[in-house]
């Protein structure tokens, strides 16, 4: 009896097949929701947990790791209905079908959190948490609105440190219910007529209460308020009870506090440190003007140095005309005293009284003819004199620049232009006449290179050209 060709088989290992089969599961399942019946509950000293789920037809093992466990806020026990969030998986060692829990939460929340976990995804989907659209706080708001119940512990704590942190803050407490059947409308119609109110704009709202049981804020879960805190155009600020506590609206809202009072340290400026910066400010600017004050009046004392007024030329320039005054009378009485003097020696002279008064009498005729022409030479050129310095001193004179048609032209501080270049076309400038002035504006500069810049017209309808 001949044998048979043997089998094409892949023989694998206990392990590999465990291995393979817990790769599987652990690809087909995602993360499920598992309700049912804590049994056979054990936590040894590794601190994880073992227990089964079961219900009137089934049962599942399952583990919960302590890095898990140790994050849940009450401690499970048999009997206790539970709903279990975690992955399908297989122990290999013993080839056991489990489940690895990753959280635990009382059936009574269940159907809450269901909710609650639903509605985050689909108002994440939307773009209602999006951190682009949030709106950054106001550092030195006005005008605060608080959401919240006026009997609460929570506005309390928010009263109490806006009073010690910014006193002169204007607060206005919009009271809604903060649970029950009527809390998600009242806090929607708040936020509401909060951004209709225009006699007094609110800067920043604040939404908060207390804590409490997923139950309790339940309010701040639902659809409405996420919506009313999206549509707000005043930033909001979200803190809803303890920090533990994490709700719709704390996602939606542009900020969120993890308590009330927290909320208050955020929203409100430090007057302390408010007043410090002020203070520094102050003696900067102080600082700052006394400098300016020192450089200008240094300045001041430099052009006063500098300038020499017109009137104190004026007086040199008489002071001289009398000088030359004094210097001519003397001179004429000198003159007049000799002639006098030679006029009595000729007269001592004469031969006789009759030849001598004659001769004398012709002799003084020619005398007083001289002296007379002498003296008109004499005035004539003082006079001369007196004009030529009268015509110098003019011409140095602003006035007669002045009756000569010519005006003196300044800006707007009083600084007289003698170069187009100081001004700009749309200055004001001031043109000194000989009988008044005129303000005007500049709209034409004519330079010597023959380039225009603008023209000049005077503010009464007159058009002055630069003296250039």
């Amino acid at each position: 009896m001949s044998r048979s060709a043997p089998e094409n088989r892949e023989v694998i290992s206990v392990s590999q097949l465990n291995r393979t089969a817990r790769r599987l599961l652990e690809g087909e399942f995602p993360t499920l929701w598992v309700e049912g019946e804590i049994s056979n509950f054990s936590r040894p000293g590794s601190g994880h947990w073992y227990f089964t789920l079961k219900d009137e037809k089934a049962q599942l093992r399952c583990a919960m790791f302590v890095n898990r466990n140790r994050l849940l806020r009450f401690q499970p026990e048999n009997g206790m209905n539970v709903v279990v969030r975690g992955r399908i998986s297989l122990y290999e060692g013993r080839g056991e079908f489990q489940m690895v829990a990753e959280f635990i939460e009382e059936s009574g929340d269940g159907a809450l959190l269901r909710a609650f976990e639903k509605l985050k995804q689909q108002l994440f989907a939307e773009g209602l948490f999006d951190e682009g659209r949030k709106r950054p706080l106001p550092q030195l708001p006005r005008h605060i609105g608080i959401v919240t119940s006026p009997r609460g512990a929570a506005i309390a704590d928010v009263l109490h440190v806006l009073e010690r942190r910014f006193p002169a803050l204007s607060v206005t407490i919009l009271p809604v219910q903060v649970q029950g059947e009527m809390s998600p409308q009242q806090i929607v119609r708040a936020l509401e007529l909060a951004n209709q109110y225009n006699e007094s704009p609110f800067d920043l709202l604040l939404l908060t209460r207390g804590g409490g049981s997923l139950e309790d804020l339940w309010a701040y879960n639902t659809e409405k308020v996420a919506r009313a805190i999206f549509e707000s155009k005043i930033p909001v600020v979200a803190a809803i009870g303890h920090e533990v506590d994490v709700t719709i609206a704390d996602f939606v809202a542009d900020v969120r506090a993890p308590t009330p009072s927290a909320a208050a340290e955020i929203i409100t400026p430090d007057a302390t440190r408010w007043q410090t910066a002020f203070s520094r400010i102050e003696r900067q600017l102080a600082g700052h003007l006394n400098r300016n004050l020192k450089r200008l009046e240094e300045r001041l004392r430099h052009l006063r140095s500098r300038l020499q007024h017109p009137g104190r030329q004026v007086a040199e320039h008489k002071r001289l005309v009398a000088s030359l005054q004094i210097r001519l009378n003397a001179t004429i009485t000198a003159s007049l005293s000799q002639t006098h003097q030679r006029l009595n020696l000729a007269v001592s002279r004469l031969s006789t009284p009759e030849r001598k008064l004659v001769d004398h009498n012709q002799h003084l005729i020619r005398i007083q003819e001289r002296l007379q022409q002498i003296s008109e030479s004499k005035v004539a050129g003082a006079h001369e004199q007196l004009r030529h310095l009268a015509t110098r001193l003019n011409a140095v004179s602003p006035l007669a620049t002045l009756e000569r048609g010519y005006a003196i032209v300044t800006d707007n501080n009083d600084h007289v232009l003698v170069d187009p270049s100081s001004v700009a076309a749309g200055d004001t400038i001031n043109a000194r006449l000989q009988h008044g002035r005129i303000v005007a504006t500049v709209d034409e500069i004519h330079h010597d290179d023959g380039h225009l810049d603008g023209k000049m017209m005077a503010g009464s309808g007159a058009s002055m050209e630069d003296s250039s």
